[in-house]
Protein backbone atom coordinates (compact mmCIF):
# COMPACT_ATOMS: atom_id res chain seq x y z
CA UNK A 1 0.00 0.00 0.00
CA UNK A 2 1.46 3.38 -1.10
CA UNK A 3 2.55 6.20 1.76
CA UNK A 4 0.20 9.52 2.08
CA UNK A 5 1.80 12.54 0.76
CA UNK A 6 1.74 13.46 4.32
CA UNK A 7 3.51 10.84 6.00
CA UNK A 8 6.50 10.51 3.03
CA UNK A 9 7.00 14.50 3.57
CA UNK A 10 7.68 13.15 7.56
CA UNK A 11 10.23 10.90 7.01
CA UNK A 12 13.64 11.30 6.52
CA UNK A 13 14.85 10.03 3.45
CA UNK A 14 18.39 8.27 3.17
CA UNK A 15 20.06 11.46 1.29
CA UNK A 16 18.73 13.67 4.30
CA UNK A 17 19.89 11.01 7.05
CA UNK A 18 23.29 11.32 5.15
CA UNK A 19 23.36 15.10 5.61
CA UNK A 20 22.40 15.67 8.86
CA UNK A 21 25.12 12.14 10.03
CA UNK A 22 27.79 14.30 8.43
CA UNK A 23 26.64 17.70 9.62
CA UNK A 24 26.72 16.16 13.46
CA UNK A 25 28.64 13.29 13.30
CA UNK A 26 27.46 12.41 17.05
CA UNK A 27 24.67 12.64 19.21
CA UNK A 28 24.05 15.74 20.09
CA UNK A 29 23.00 15.09 23.71
CA UNK A 30 26.19 13.25 24.13
CA UNK A 31 28.50 15.94 23.28
CA UNK A 32 26.92 18.12 25.53
CA UNK A 33 27.33 15.55 28.02
CA UNK A 34 23.45 15.78 28.98
CA UNK A 35 22.05 13.03 31.67
CA UNK A 36 24.67 9.93 31.39
CA UNK A 37 24.23 8.50 34.47
CA UNK A 38 22.13 6.01 33.25
CA UNK A 39 23.19 4.98 29.86
CA UNK A 40 24.52 1.80 28.64
CA UNK A 41 27.48 2.16 26.57
CA UNK A 42 26.25 0.00 23.62
CA UNK A 43 23.20 2.60 23.82
CA UNK A 44 25.76 5.77 23.30
CA UNK A 45 26.41 5.23 19.79
CA UNK A 46 24.92 7.52 17.25
CA UNK A 47 22.62 5.98 14.97
CA UNK A 48 19.18 7.13 15.50
CA UNK A 49 17.80 10.54 13.22
CA UNK A 50 15.34 12.18 15.94
CA UNK A 51 13.31 14.90 14.77
CA UNK A 52 13.18 18.73 16.41
CA UNK A 53 9.25 18.78 16.14
CA UNK A 54 8.27 15.21 16.39
CA UNK A 55 6.41 13.22 13.48
CA UNK A 56 3.67 13.09 16.05
CA UNK A 57 3.35 16.52 15.69
CA UNK A 58 4.01 16.65 11.97
CA UNK A 59 7.50 17.81 11.97
CA UNK A 60 8.60 17.27 8.26
CA UNK A 61 11.82 14.83 7.41
CA UNK A 62 13.85 17.37 6.79
CA UNK A 63 17.74 18.30 7.45
CA UNK A 64 16.51 21.90 9.38
CA UNK A 65 14.46 19.12 11.36
CA UNK A 66 16.85 16.44 12.78
CA UNK A 67 19.50 15.90 15.12
CA UNK A 68 21.87 13.31 15.53
CA UNK A 69 21.05 10.84 18.43
CA UNK A 70 22.16 7.85 20.07
CA UNK A 71 19.53 4.79 21.48
CA UNK A 72 19.33 6.04 25.16
CA UNK A 73 19.01 10.48 24.16
CA UNK A 74 16.22 9.82 21.38
CA UNK A 75 14.56 7.79 24.04
CA UNK A 76 14.90 10.46 26.68
CA UNK A 77 13.10 12.55 24.32
CA UNK A 78 11.12 10.60 23.01
CA UNK A 79 9.62 9.03 26.23
CA UNK A 80 9.93 12.19 28.45
CA UNK A 81 9.34 9.61 31.25
CA UNK A 82 12.53 11.75 33.45
CA UNK A 83 10.65 14.57 32.86
CA UNK A 84 13.18 16.27 30.46
CA UNK A 85 11.57 16.13 27.50
CA UNK A 86 10.79 20.63 27.64
CA UNK A 87 14.61 21.08 28.41
CA UNK A 88 16.07 18.65 25.47
CA UNK A 89 13.34 20.32 23.26
CA UNK A 90 14.35 23.92 23.84
CA UNK A 91 18.14 22.64 23.52
CA UNK A 92 17.29 21.16 19.93
CA UNK A 93 15.41 24.61 19.28
CA UNK A 94 18.23 26.54 20.12
CA UNK A 95 20.63 24.12 18.17
CA UNK A 96 18.50 24.56 14.68
CA UNK A 97 18.40 28.81 15.21
CA UNK A 98 22.38 28.35 15.55
CA UNK A 99 22.40 26.37 12.00
CA UNK A 100 19.85 28.10 10.11
CA UNK A 101 19.04 31.77 11.13
CA UNK A 102 14.90 32.35 11.22
CA UNK A 103 14.41 28.37 12.05
CA UNK A 104 11.14 28.32 13.80
CA UNK A 105 9.03 24.79 14.36
CA UNK A 106 6.51 26.40 12.18
CA UNK A 107 8.80 26.15 9.46
CA UNK A 108 9.43 22.45 9.88
CA UNK A 109 6.06 21.36 9.91
CA UNK A 110 3.95 19.80 7.70
CA UNK A 111 0.47 22.29 6.23
CA UNK A 112 -1.29 20.96 3.96
CA UNK A 113 -2.37 23.12 1.94
CA UNK A 114 0.94 24.78 1.26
Amino acid sequence: MRKSMMSRRLEFSHAVRQKIIERDEDCFFCRHLYHMEHALPGDLVPKDIMHVVARSHLGLGVEQNGVLGCRYHHSLLDNGNKGLHREMDSMLQDYMRELYPGWTPDSVTYHKWL
